[in-house]
């Protein structure tokens, strides 16, 4: 069986549990060659395909994410390596980015709160050449992960990772303050009905925040006063139906918010500042 119709066969395998069958196929099948998938297209079609292809489409048949299969996902155009330790990076999370660079001046520390791969701090360093950061998670591993993403980037030198859970009294003492202050934290409802992508294979801790998916917010916001400058500012993610109950703890904490929406129209993330 050659490239072209090993690929037309997972295809129709993979569309009883994909939405992306042909793409997803495609993209095990270039690492399955170790070329990148234009290669593939353009040069490769008529070639035997290799051996290892078809375990990698065994894996993609039980729903195991195209991400957690290569070792790597794409975030505004870099490469992430990812594991399950960590959430798979999404195109979604681009608004939290577009926002804070929207915001942020020129030079500043920016803090990354549930860093999980450093998606979001380091594309922000990336970014922003004069910028330092620090990362934390509750983590261990995904910390690792963190690390490993700065080391290929060659932000390792601004930015730090610590192991650390803001639903510990005192986790921040000591940390300064920050300029940005940034998080994508759990927001899903304990007990919602997820994909089994996502079910089966990201973190738990990383994706439910209680009954309303709001105990983290709760938890976080209060605690920006100690981490912020006095004109410093917060971007948090959001799920689709919560900004008008986020924007209300933001509120009550002394916050003004703005809500930035995703490619898709969709809530994605709230700006808080101080009010003067």
């Amino acid at each position: 069986m050659n490239v072209a119709q090993a690929l037309r066969a997972a295809q129709a395998r993979l569309e009883a549990t994909s939405d992306t069958a042909r793409l997803d196929a495609e993209l095990l099948m270039a690492n399955a060659l170790g070329i990148s998938r234009s290669d593939m297209l353009l040069r490769h079609m008529t070639a035997p395909a290799p051996e290892n292809f078809e375990a990698l489409i065994s894996r993609r048949a039980q729903h195991e994410p195209v991400a957690y299969i290569l070792g790597s996902a794409e975030f505004y155009g870099r490469a992430f390596a990812v594991n399950p330790a960590v959430l798979i990076p999404r195109s979604d999370s681009e608004s939290v980015v577009e926002l804070a660079l929207k915001h942020a001046p020129e030079t500043g520390r920016v803090l990354d709160m549930g860093t999980g791969s450093g998606a979001l701090l380091l594309t922000i360093l990336a970014e922003r050449d004069q910028w330092s950061g620090m990362g934390i998670d509750a983590s261990a591993p995904a910390l690792e992960v963190a690390r490993q993403n700065a080391g290929q980037l060659g932000l390792a030198d601004r930015v730090s990772l610590m192991l650390a859970d803001w639903t510990n009294p005192g986790w921040h003492t000591d940390l300064g303050r920050f300029n940005l202050v940034i998080c994508n934290p759990p927001y899903v409802e304990t007990g919602a009905a997820l994909d089994a992508d996502v079910s089966q294979y990201e973190p738990e801790s990383a994706l439910f925040a209680g009954p309303q998916g709001l105990d983290d917010y709760r938890i976080i916001i209060p605690q920006l006063g100690n981490l912020l400058t006095e004109t410093g500012v917060a971007i948090l993610e959001i799920g689709r139906d919560q900004a008008e109950t986020v924007a209300k703890i933001a509120h009550e904490s002394g916050y003004c918010t703005e809500l930035t929406r995703d490619l898709a129209g969709r809530p994605r993330a709230l700006h808080l500042s101080q009010v003067k």
